[in-house]
């Protein structure tokens, strides 16, 4: 998996430091990783804001509850199988991602049936990302 060619974009900022701890932690095993933060506002402004981010070539990945669900190794093989495609992520605030974005998504992903607040989102999404990277190469990180 080349970290480098996945994008994150996330609605509202890091309030707490363990969190952010946590992110720097795993953003520093994932050299490459970008992540572009946007202030919170209405979905419709968020909206318009990330589509002003991405990129033609970039293919649309929104997480909300009603996506995919997947195991830590169904999710590396997932994003193998992407043959190095440019993959934008992106974490909604707290009134989610709009319907419009959504469904323009190339898939739909679902971190738990539970729901999250869009900080721990944040960090949850970037641990998956190292671990699906380490599971790509072998690595020690994922038990089985």
């Amino acid at each position: 998996i080349n970290i480098s060619h996945y994008k994150i974009i996330a609605i509202g900022k890091i309030k707490k430091s363990w969190i952010q701890t946590g992110i720097e932690m795993y953003l520093n095993r994932l050299p490459g990783l970008k992540v572009i933060e946007i202030k919170d506002s209405t979905q419709t402004k968020e909206e318009y804001l990330i589509k002003e981010i991405l990129n033609k070539n970039e293919t649309l990945i929104t997480l909300n509850e009603n996506g995919h669900s997947f195991t830590s190794k169904q999710l590396s093989k997932k994003l193998l199988a992407s043959h190095n495609q440019n993959i934008t992520f992106v974490i909604g605030g707290a009134t989610g991602i709009s319907p419009t974005l959504n469904s323009s998504a190339a898939w739909q992903l679902s971190l738990s049936p539970l729901t999250f607040p869009h900080e721990i989102a944040r960090l949850l999404l970037i641990e998956q990302l190292y671990r699906a990277k380490t599971i790509s190469q072998g690595g020690p990180y994922h038990k089985e």
